[in-house]
């Protein structure tokens, strides 16, 4: 995919597998993507990024990382961390997210970490407990931001792992790396595990009706090891992403309309003034990339008598 020049709008989630999805969007008030239509009626299909929904990496997340240049030839090796850590080096790098399990009789579902509201003190604090163990283990943590650590080492080079996307309002273990690929890091989860359960943090946050943190979660794993390009920023909206991992479908359909009232809208004005836009719908296995198409005089004025109808689209992403 070229470097971004034009305005490029990706949306996360703008369709979800289950019925429950299915049947909020043709519930949906009328109108509600009437703006997706005439923009997608003005357009040409530039790309389409298939895959599964089983997949490791997120279509958004692949789409991202290939307008940046990064590779995505192994599911779930996209090097987000090396990214953000941009060292300048060919090290390995991972994303460490604190995160709350929610423990069940049979298995452990993962609780949005931004539920978790952490302090920037009280997650350094954790990252301080949690340091030597990982340290063990030739991991070195540095913190990045409350919800976040960045960490160093080269068992991260070739371990895939799950997107946060791909595990939150899951069960956990169909995402965990495998004890074959990172026994020691299994290891490590267990260890932490056991040390999260009785720190005094953990203690203070109870006394306090907040989460526990009770665990972390791997992701972003990788190197850099080639130039990544440059790029201006992406609109990439969260808000249905969001609504989808509560199975809020009323704040979803909701989201749908904030969207194609603001940030579609836009493009939709860009386009009919003759510039080019962009937009990528992504669902939870596919992602299609659609740009403005050069229009003759005839097909402008019929692009005023009908539009395309989203929601064909979306079902099949």
């Amino acid at each position: 995919m070229p470097a971004v020049s034009i305005p490029h709008l990706v949306i996360p989630f703008a369709s979800c597998s289950g019925d429950a999805w299915a049947d909020a969007m043709k519930a949906q008030p009328e109108g509600s993507l009437k703006n997706l239509g005439k923009l997608l009626q003005g357009m040409k299909l530039l790309t389409s990024n298939e895959g599964e929904a089983h997949s490791l990496s997120t279509p958004h997340e692949r789409v991202l990382a290939q307008v940046q240049g990064l590779d995505v030839a192994v599911d779930g090796l996209i090097p987000w961390a090396a990214l953000e850590a941009n060292t300048g080096s060919a090290k390995a790098w991972a994303f460490i997210t604190p995160c709350h399990w929610v423990m069940g009789r049979e298995n452990a579902t993962m609780a949005d970490p931004s539920a978790l509201a952490l302090t920037a003190e009280d997650s350094q604090t954790l990252l301080a407990a949690m340091q030597p163990y990982f340290a063990t283990e030739g991991i070195t943590l540095h913190y990045a931001g409350p919800e976040h650590w960045l960490a160093e080492g080269e068992v991260f080079r070739t371990l895939p792992t799950a997107s946060l996307d791909r595990v939150l309002g899951r069960n956990v273990d169909a995402w965990l790396p495998g004890t074959d690929t990172a026994p020691s890091l299994r290891r490590l989860q267990n260890e932490m595990q056991m040390l999260l359960y009785t720190h005094t943090l953990n203690d203070e946050r109870s006394a306090k009706r907040l989460l526990a943190v009770n665990s972390f979660w791997i992701s972003g794993t990788g190197a850099l090891n080639q130039a990544v390009q440059k790029i201006q920023k992406i609109n990439t909206p969260r808000t249905l992403a969001q609504a989808a991992f509560k199975d809020d479908w009323a704040s979803y359909v909701k989201a749908w309309g904030e969207i194609d009232a603001m940030g579609i809208a836009q493009l939709l004005v860009q386009q009919n003034a003759g510039q080019a836009v962009r937009i990528t719908l992504c669902g939870e296995r596919n992602a299609q990339t659609f740009e403005t198409a050069a229009q003759s005089f005839f097909n402008k004025i019929s692009r005023r008598f009908k539009t395309k109808n989203p929601l064909d689209l979306l079902s099949q992403l």
